[in-house]
This record gives structure tokens, C-alpha cells and sequence, in this order.
């Protein structure tokens, strides 16, 4: 088919393909008056990309976690709690075209509130996403669209989605700060207890053992240890000479103390006198004179009485020993009790220092405690939220569908098709000769002569089947 027995086809069937393309536009006319009207309302929100700073949040997030926080909100939006909270808002279960539908839908059954959330969010009634985002341009601008036949109910519902929206935010904030603030209380309540416990054992303990925290006792201990230590190093040393001088007592007149004996040096003195006396009174009286048995005498008595120093001398190395001995042994036997005493006074040490720990683990558990019972404290109380409301959506006055252009732009191109094909069709089941070259293909023989149309006239019908005058084509 070439496009003049197209042409010729349309003109032969202008009227059926007319009356179809008619009524179908006539048909999309009475369908924009026939179906209900519906009003779009659109609000936003915007979240804030800063961390909320009520909870000490610095920074801002990624692109991809901010994204994902913002497509977070927008699901919350459309959730059912959301929804559930603007059905009490604007008190729809008290309206009673909402009360007709869920009882035409449920018969009465279950509970009105959840049923109109449902409603509300079911068909697309109620969209939540960001505003003109792309791959490209991220936005962290919510837009809430709500569809309502009524143009009011339709700018309420979208303006209470975005507050409850907000209330909602700022609800998942505070309800598990308020639980983690009880179980923090409760833990701090427990680690307070604990606390006293270790510290009443430690002050127990200190007691018990005359150890402070700042005792100094330790180190006196010490101390006298390290005198001790001296001082018996001291009387070793002293013990050792006294008993090697003692082993010298062979030779009495080498000792040293009977050198330095200040007695045995004058009597040695006097003895030289007497025996230079004695000399003297030998050589010039002899040794039968009186005088020379008085100068002797002299000389036996000093001898005497120097071998009876020098014996005392000897005797007193003896005592010396045995008290350097003694001496030791007490030494000895302190040095061995302050050894133990200085072993437990560091066990004692030992033991209040792991009470003291424990003291001091205690408390700073606490304190780590009070610092997340003050931080959820704060967070419980906040009222803030880094979602706020951008847009507040206004009263619609023209109607979002059904739309006049549209329909009549659909009705017209439907109606063009189906007029066409319908033509086209009924051209099919009852084919007719439009020119030449059908009648060429049908036949297979040449043609030699047209039949004009003629111009109608008084004695010439005008019809399809009026009379023709042959006009010769060769």
C-alpha cells in the first residue's frame, strides 16, 4: 500500500474514521468530568549536614553517610508510626468519610487508626525523597507530596507529615537516650556501692596496719636496716681484729695496746731509771751494799708490775673478743628481725596498694559513668533536631488530575489511531478498486481508458454511482 491508496482509503472512509476519532475524544472529555478531582500539596524538610551539637557532635558526615541519612528520614516519613501520629493530629478516625470507608473496608474490625495509616500511605498517596536528586547533585532537601481529592485535607495532611516527621526525629533521639540514661543511673548507683565497699576495706586495712596512704614508715624501716647492715659489717670488722691481736698473745711485748699503754710506758721508764741505778750502785758500792738490794728490789718490783699490766692488758683483748662476739650475735639477730619486719611491712605494702587499685579502678569507672549518665541526661532532655521544615505546603486551587490537556491530547491521538485502523480494517474485509494500479495488479492487463469524475449537473446524479463519459487515454 502506497501512500495515495492510503490517502484515497481515508477519503472513501473519512466519516467512520471521523465518528470513532469523535467519540473517543468525546469519551477522554467525559472521563476529566467524570473522575474525582485530586489536589497535590507538597511541604519539605531539610536535614542539616552538621552533627547535632547538643550531644558534642563536630564535623560533617561523607556525601554516601549523609545520602544515606537523608533516604533514612525520608523512610521514616512514610512509615507507619508517621502516619499513625498524623491520623491523631488531624483526628481522622473521628472523620466520617474515613470512618464510612473503614467500615465498608473492615466491617469494624481492628483498630481505625492503624487501618487509616495504612490508607494513607497506600497507592502512592503519600510520597517522601529528595528534592531533583541525581547521581550528580545530591540534595538534603525532602519533599513530602500528598494526592487528597480534597484540596484543605491534602495541604493538612502534607504539613502534619512534615511536623510529625520532626517529632518523630527528635522521639528516636530522646527515647533511647532516656533507656540508656536509667541503665547508666543503675550502673552508677551499683559502681557508688561498690565503691564504698573497696574503700571501707582499704581504710579497714590501714588501720589494721598503721599504713596511710602517704606512710613514710616503709622507708624509716629501710633505714634502720641499712644501719644495721653497717653496723654489723662495723663489729665483724672489730670482732675479727680483737681475735687475730688475741693470737698475738705470744708475744705480749709486740701488742699494740701494751705499746700504747701510757702505765706500762712509765713503768718502763722507771724501770730503765732503776736499772741505771742499779748499775751505778753496783760499780761504785757493790753488789752487797744495801743500796744496790734496794736498787734492785726496785727493778724486780717495776718488772713485776709491768707483766701485771701487760697480763691485764691481755686478759682485757680476751673480754674484748667476747663482747665484740655478743655484740655480733645481737647485731645479727636485729639486722634478721628488721629483715622480716621490712618484708612484711612491704607485704602489707603489696596488699594495701591492690586494695588502693581496686579503689582507684572503682572510681574511675565512675566517673566514666557520670560522664555518659550527664551526656544522656542532656540528650533525654534535647528538643532539637537537625531535621527542621523547610516548606509549609499551601491550599492547592487548581486540581493535580485529572488534567483537560492531557486527557485531550491522549483522546486525540487515541481517537486518530483508532479511526485510521478502523478504516484500514474495514478497507481490508471489503477491499475496492481506488485506481489504475489496483486494477493492473488484479487483472494483470493494461489499461485503456479512465472514467472521470463528472461535474454534477441537472440530468447527473450526484452519487458514487453517477453517470461517467469515457475519455479516451490513447
Amino acid at each position: 500500500m502506497n501512500v495515495d491508496q492510503f490517502v484515497m482509503i481515508l477519503r472513501a472512509r473519512w466519516r467512520v474514521a471521523a465518528a470513532i476519532f469523535g467519540g473517543v475524544v468525546a469519551l477522554s472529555l467525559i472521563l476529566v468530568l467524570v473522575l474525582p478531582y485530586k489536589y497535590t500539596a507538597t511541604s519539605s524538610i531539610v536535614v542539616d549536614a552538621k552533627m547535632d551539637a547538643a550531644v558534642g557532635g563536630q564535623g560533617v558526615p561523607s556525601d554516601a553517610v549523609m545520602q544515606s541519612y537523608v533516604n533514612t528520614q525520608a523512610d521514616v516519613v512514610t512509615s507507619d508510626h508517621v502516619a499513625q501520629g498524623v491520623a491523631r493530629k488531624l483526628a481522622l478516625d473521628h472523620d466520617p468519610d474515613m470512618r464510612k470507608k473503614w467500615m465498608s473496608k473492615t466491617g469494624g474490625e481492628g483498630d481505625i487508626v492503624s487501618w487509616i495509616a495504612s490508607y494513607l500511605l497506600d497507592n502512592k498517596r503519600v510520597v517522601a525523597e529528595a528534592a531533583n536528586s541525581t547521581a550528580i547533585r545530591q540534595t538534603n532537601v525532602i519533599e513530602i507530596t500528598v494526592k487528597w481529592p480534597d484540596a484543605k485535607t491534602a495541604a493538612a495532611l502534607a504539613n502534619a507529615f512534615a511536623e510529625i516527621a520532626i517529632e518523630t526525629n527528635i522521639e528516636l533521639k530522646v527515647e533511647p537516650a532516656k533507656q540508656y540514661s536509667s541503665w547508666f543511673n543503675q550502673r552508677s548507683a551499683a559502681l557508688r556501692a561498690d565503691l564504698q565497699v573497696k574503700q571501707k576495706r582499704l581504710s579497714d586495712f590501714q588501720n589494721a596496719t598503721g599504713i596511710v596512704a602517704t606512710d613514710e614508715k616503709l622507708d624509716d624501716e629501710n633505714a634502720r636496716l641499712n644501719e644495721l647492715s653497717t653496723q654489723l659489717v662495723t663489729i665483724q670488722t672489730q670482732r675479727q681484729e680483737s681475735q687475730s691481736r688475741q693470737k698475738q698473745v705470744g708475744d705480749n711485748a709486740t701488742l699494740p695496746e701494751v705499746l700504747q699503754s701510757p702505765i706500762i710506758q712509765g713503768l718502763k721508764d722507771n724501770l730503765t731509771t732503776a736499772e741505771a741505778t742499779q748499775t751505778e750502785v753496783a760499780g761504785r758500792l757493790g753488789k752487797n751494799h744495801p743500796d744496790y738490794k734496794a736498787a734492785v728490789s726496785e727493778v724486780t718490783s717495776l718488772r713485776a708490775r709491768i707483766a701485771a699490766e701487760t697480763e691485764k692488758i691481755v686478759a682485757s683483748l680476751g673480754n674484748t673478743t667476747q663482747v665484740n662476739v655478743r655484740r655480733e650475735n645481737d647485731v645479727r639477730a636485729a639486722l634478721e628481725a628488721q629483715k622480716k619486719r621490712v618484708m612484711d611491712l612491704k607485704h602489707s605494702h603489696d596488699a594495701a596498694a591492690v586494695l588502693e587499685n581496686d579503689v582507684v579502678t572503682t572510681q574511675r569507672d565512675l566517673d566514666a559513668v557520670n560522664q555518659r549518665l550527664a551526656m544522656s541526661n542532656l540528650e533525654s532532655q534535647t528538643q532539637q533536631t537537625n531535621v527542621v521544615q523547610l516548606t509549609t505546603a499551601a491550599v492547592p486551587v487548581i486540581p493535580s488530575s485529572p488534567k483537560l490537556l492531557i486527557f485531550l491530547m491522549v483522546g486525540v491521538f487515541l481517537g486518530l489511531v483508532t479511526g485510521v485502523g478502523v478504516a484500514l480494517l474495514l478497507e481490508m474485509k471489503d477491499m475496492r478498486l481506488r485506481n489504475e494500479e489496483d486494477l493492473v495488479r488484479l487483472l494483470g492487463v493494461p489499461v485503456l481508458g479512465r472514467i472521470k469524475t463528472m461535474v454534477p449537473g441537472p440530468h447527473v446524479p450526484n452519487s458514487g454511482d453517477a453517470l461517467t463519459r469515457l475519455a479516451p487515454t490513447i
